[in-house]
Formats: structure tokens, sequence, C-alpha cells
């Protein structure tokens, strides 16, 4: 009996060490998305990959929020819920065929991952994508540096703990590294960020932000460009790291600088429109929020919780508000809310718990999608789910709104 009731974690480990070797399988798969890479200005400078839009018009983006990948990494169950959350993402792509995938924040639970490495488990919750072919982003989470928090079952009746690894998924993962250890420091989000860069440099468009804002990692930007003319850009994708774990969760003073001076360069006259990602809501998020059932102007089906915030407000909402070319903000964080709503003349939505992973068991997972459409330009949102159906159809933005 037990090595049967071990054959599902087996068959999942197999397959995720099968998905990191083997990475660039399926991309011959996309018809849609084929990233371009052009040079960057300034010398020595890394090179740039820019998205184009591809040939039917149309550029699709599917967020996976709170994966929640390695959770309680020492049990039984944990693996199983690691498996639907793999499930759940398969299902949405090979029903929406997207063009993008953005990670959008707790990607891992890191406080209960009792492992050296924790990039193995960031490497498994990507690789849906990864075997597609299909390009990506990732945003950090408060769980995805967390530091370790150590299981009251660990410790004996006197109080001292016993220093023992029984993990199951540690010495399955041991078999795909061949020398992981235990251990219970961490992974920093730096080295998070380092590793998926370097072992997916084709696929992912993740970056490493400006130093000064450390320890806030992934802060960038991505630009969205026509496929008709490349020197035509549709979108700006901003992503900020709303911090939490081994920090505040807050945007930075530092960060709005960042963004300040980013848009400024990039969009001086606010004429292409802004996309935001992060992962914690703002407060404005509260202000907005539907009490009880979800009603217009807000579109969504789950409303099951309150709005958990960042946990200081520093300016960053009032400089959105000030750019008309934002029209909407992307958070994860709470999983029994999946609503979008407006906020003066921009939307504040949330994705859709995508993972069996991280509270929330009883709600159904999904999807949250987005989608632009160059002509008539148009910026639409939806959401899958697992089992195929789609809800909460809604027009963000179009040329005739402005």
């Amino acid at each position: 009996m037990a090595k049967l009731r071990n054959l599902p974690i087996i068959t999942f480990f197999l397959y995720t060490c099968l998905s990191i070797v083997r990475f660039n399988d399926g991309a011959s798969d996309r018809h849609r998305l084929q990233p371009q890479t052009v040079a960057s200005s300034g010398v020595g400078t890394k090179r740039e990959k820019n998205l184009v839009l591809n040939g039917d018009g149309i550029f699709k983006i599917a967020m996976f929020a709170d994966l929640h990948f390695g959770e309680n990494s020492w049990s039984d169950w944990a693996p199983l819920q690691d498996v639907g959350s793999i499930g759940v993402m398969s299902n949405v792509i090979d029903h929406e065929n997207p063009d993008f995938v953005v990670y959008l924040g707790d990607v891992i639970t890191a406080n209960n991952i009792g492992i050296q490495n924790a990039s193995l488990y960031w490497e498994q919750a990507i690789s849906p994508a990864r075997a597609k072919g299909i390009p990506w982003a990732t945003v950090f989470g408060n769980h995805d540096d967390a530091h370790f928090e150590w299981p009251i079952e660990w410790f004996s009746p006197p109080g001292v703990p016993q220093l023992l690894c029984p993990l199951t998924n540690s010495t399955t993962l041991s078999s795909c590294s061949g020398k992981e250890e235990c251990s219970f420091k961490g992974t920093s989000r730096l080295e998070l960020m380092k590793n998926e860069i370097e072992k997916n440099e084709l696929l992912s468009h993740s970056k490493i932000g400006p130093k000064e804002l450390w320890p806030s990692v992934s802060n960038y930007v991505l630009k969205l460009s026509s496929s008709e003319d490349p020197n035509t850009t549709l979108a700006f994708f901003y992503v900020l790291d709303s911090g939490g774990g081994t920090y505040p969760q807050i945007i930075s003073t530092a960060q709005i600088e960042w963004f300040n001076s980013t848009t400024q360069n990039l969009n001086p006259d606010s004429r292409v429109p802004e996309i935001v990602f992060w992962h914690i809501p703002s407060e404005a998020y509260e202000k907005v929020a539907p009490i009880g059932v979800i009603q217009k102007p807000c579109v969504g089906s789950i409303n099951e919780e309150k709005v958990a915030p960042q946990q200081v407000e520093t300016g960053i909402m009032k400089l959105l508000l000030q750019r008309p070319s934002v029209k909407a903000i992307f958070s994860g964080h709470n999983h029994g809310l999946d609503w979008c709503c407006p906020y003066s003349k921009l939307w504040l939505c949330f994705g859709r718990h995508s993972g069996y992973g991280g509270y929330g068991g009883e709600w159904e997972k999904g999807s949250r999608i987005l989608q632009i459409t160059q002509h008539p330009f148009s910026i639409k949102s939806w959401i899958r789910m697992e089992d195929g159906h789609v809800h909460s159809q809604l027009l963000l933005f179009n040329v005739s709104s402005t």
C-alpha cells in the first residue's frame, strides 16, 4: 500500500525532472509569438528581448497567480497539490494558447521548503509554459523568499528539534540535481531570479531590476511592438516588486522614482498604453472592493475575503492616476478574490488563484487572461477556469474610450 500511495509523488517528480532537462520540447507547437531579440543601447549591455505582436494582430497573456509550489514539502499530500497546479496551467494553456505567461507572485512557498536550492521548485512551477515554448515573466510575492518556518511536529516532546530531513520531495529532487542537500537558509530573490534567467535564456523575459532598488528585485519593463512596424510600440508592461517575505510589503519611494523616470523616458506623452503587474494589492483596492455580491461596474465571480493590501502606501497610486496611459493593474495575493473594479480612469484587477497550494482549497482554480488587439486597439480580460469554462469577460480599454 505504501508503494501505491507514493506512486503519484514518483510520477510527479519524474515529470518535473524530464521537463527541467527537456525544456525546449514543444517549442515547435507555438504558432503565435516568437520573441525577437534586439540589441539594447549602450556598450557591453545585455541584449534585450522585445515582445512582438503575432501575425493575427492579437497578443494574449495568461496570468498564473499564487501557485505555492513546495508547500509542506515533507508531507505526502504536498506533491499532489503541485501535480494539480501543473494540471491547471496545462489546461489553461491548451484552451487559450497564450502568447505570454505572467507568474503573478507566490510561485513557491519558501517558508515550507527545506532544501538548499528552492529554485528546483521554481523550475517545476514554470515547466508547463517552458514545455510549450511559451515565453514568460515572473513577479515576486511575499512567500517566494520567506524565511523557513519550523513545523511543530519536528520538535521532540522536551522541545528539542530533531534536525532530520525526512523530506520525500527533497529526496526525489536530489535525483534531479544529483547534489541537493537539506538546508533551511532559504533562497534569496536575487538567487531565484538569476537561476531562472540563466536556465531559461530563450524563454524567460524576467529581469533583475536596478541594484539601487534591492532588496526589491522584480522591477522591470517589457515592450510590446507591432508586427507591422517594429518601431511602433503598442504597450508597455511594468512589473513591480511589492515586497514581503524577507522585507516589508511595500512599493518604496525609490521604486516610485524609478517608475516615474522610466515612464518619462519611454512614454513621455503617455501615448502608449501601460499595464502594471504586482503581487500585493495597494490600499486603493480596499476603496473599490465590492461589499457582498459583485455588482457592476465591478466584474468577477468570487468575493470571499477582505483585501490584504501592502503595509504602507507611499505614493505609487497617486503617480499611476496621474498617467492616463495606465489602463490596469493586476494583483495576486488574495486567493478568494478575482474581481476587477474601476478606480478613476484605470482598472484594479485580481488574478485568479491558479495553484492548489496556499489557502482556499474550496475555491476552483483558474487563470486571468489579458488580450490586446491592435486593429481596432482594445484591451480585454476574462477568466479561464481549470475545467475550461470562461466567465467575467470585461473590456478594459478601447480607442473609443479615450
